[in-house]
């Protein structure tokens, strides 16, 4: 299954009766999200098979609205990755730039829309997997506060990071399904509802960024390549003839964002996929001694080696003796990042930096070294570490390569209504 866009290719019908804000509207969901009948797999063998008998609450939702849900999308294996490359089920092509990565981990859902296989399309970011793959195949994401949009129904990889989020080829697509998903939910403590201060999110996209004030992290622009930094800079530029100003910021902790990230969202992965052990879920295997053996042999097969390699790392950092070196130190310099984003956000009404330090990799360029896919989520990390809300809007081509880059603009706390004011002044 070379390529593939969707893991499962089959319709879910909505609400008949339905006269809702999706009525007739396609969306393509992301395979870590339960739909009831319908298998999903979380791009990996290890659920190949596991049938879900309930909806998330968003696909509720959706099927509420009356929009039709087309499929179910390819993801990086359990929402690790950056590429949509390490998917049990094979790689994504970018429909924006054949040959290249779409992005990841929602990869299959921004390639979705992108292709025009879905109108819109739900993923999630845990570190910038909406953000990353809206970037690289030129379409629009949204990563929502936490707390914004019920986490259940999402197989869980990072609890304390992870948010379900819309993708649209316009900002105010991307906005009106997140106006059908957010809410609270009885069945997930962690939401919450919001006021507006106008009707819909989807009615704050006018592009009215007069007055509007930008501050630039000096952090998150240095890193990028030449192209993508010019790109971002004709955006603002952009931005500012529309009656908008910006100044440059500093975020000095974001400099440590992505170590204290790998140690969280690790050691949140290594409790989380305790569960997959071959009694409830897991492929057969040969192995016929104690209960170890099987479990071992269970996730030898069923998981793939990022996910493996995370589950290592984070079992680790939580050992007897190392619990303090690595996992506290990690919450203290979370606590740090969100120090910084809040003093810089009360200089200026949103954030602005290139959503990606770079343009989307050649398929099979980062696999051989992890440590360069890490890196390159070195923008979007320290979002998740805030809590904070962020968008990626389609900035340009870069002039180096000619390949898709992404401007991500960051609010404070549900701020959301402010950021696709913002954001759709560059449509």
């Amino acid at each position: 299954m070379a390529d593939t866009i969707f893991i499962t290719d089959e319709r879910i019908d909505g609400d008949a009766d339905a006269d809702g804000p999706l009525t007739g509207r396609t969306v393509a969901i992301k395979d870590n999200i339960s739909t009831e009948g319908v298998r999903t797999t979380c791009g990996s063998a290890m659920l190949e098979d596991y049938v879900p008998p309930y909806d998330a609450t968003v696909v509720s939702r959706l099927k509420d609205a009356g929009a039709t849900i087309v499929g179910k999308t390819n993801m990086d294996e359990f929402g690790m990755g950056t590429t949509t490359e390490t998917s049990a089920f094979g790689p994504t092509d970018n429909p924006a730039a054949p040959g290249h990565v779409p992005g990841g981990s929602s990869g299959g859902s921004a390639a979705a829309v992108a292709a025009g296989e879905a109108e819109l399309a739900l993923g999630s970011d845990t570190g910038g997997s909406i953000r990353c793959p809206a970037a690289f195949c030129g379409v629009v994401g949204i990563k929502p506060t936490y707390g914004l949009v019920s986490r259940y129904g999402l197989v869980a990889y990072g609890n304390s990071l992870e948010q379900i989020g819309p993708f649209g080829e316009t900002v105010e697509d991307a906005a009106a399904l997140l106006d059908v998903i957010t809410g609270p939910d009885d069945r997930d403590a962690t939401t919450r509802a919001v006021e507006l201060d106008g009707e819909s999110y989807a009615d704050a996209a006018t592009g009215d960024v007069d007055g509007l004030t930008i501050g630039v992290p000096t952090e998150l622009v240095e890193g990028a390549d030449e192209g993508v930094v010019d790109t971002f800079w004709d955006a603002i530029a952009e931005l500012e003839a529309q009656g908008a100003e910006y100044h440059e910021v500093s975020l000095p902790s974001v400099e440590h964002a992505v170590e204290a990230y790998y140690v969280i969202a690790m050691s949140e992965a290594s409790s989380n996929l305790a569960r997959f052990d071959g009694v409830r879920y897991g492929p057969a295997t040969d192995a016929d001694g104690n209960w170890n053996e099987t479990f071992a042999a269970v996730r030898k097969e069923g998981f793939g080696d990022e996910v493996k390699r995370r589950i290592l790392l984070g079992t680790y950092a939580l050992s007897a003796g190392y619990h303090d070196k690595y996992y506290k130190k990690a919450q203290d310099a979370r606590a740090w990042v969100k120090q910084d984003f809040d003093e810089a956000l009360s200089e200026a009404d949103v954030l602005a930096s290139p959503t990606m330090p770079v343009t989307p990799f050649e398929q099979g360029e980062s696999l051989d070294d992890p440590l360069q896919m890490y890196l390159a989520d070195a923008n979007t990390v320290p979002v998740n570490l805030a809590d904070l809300p962020a968008i990626s809007v389609p900035a340009g081509e870069s002039d180096v390569d000619g390949l898709p880059v992404g401007l991500q603009l960051v609010g404070p706390s549900f701020g959301e209504e402010r950021l696709i004011r913002a954001a759709s002044a560059l449509e």
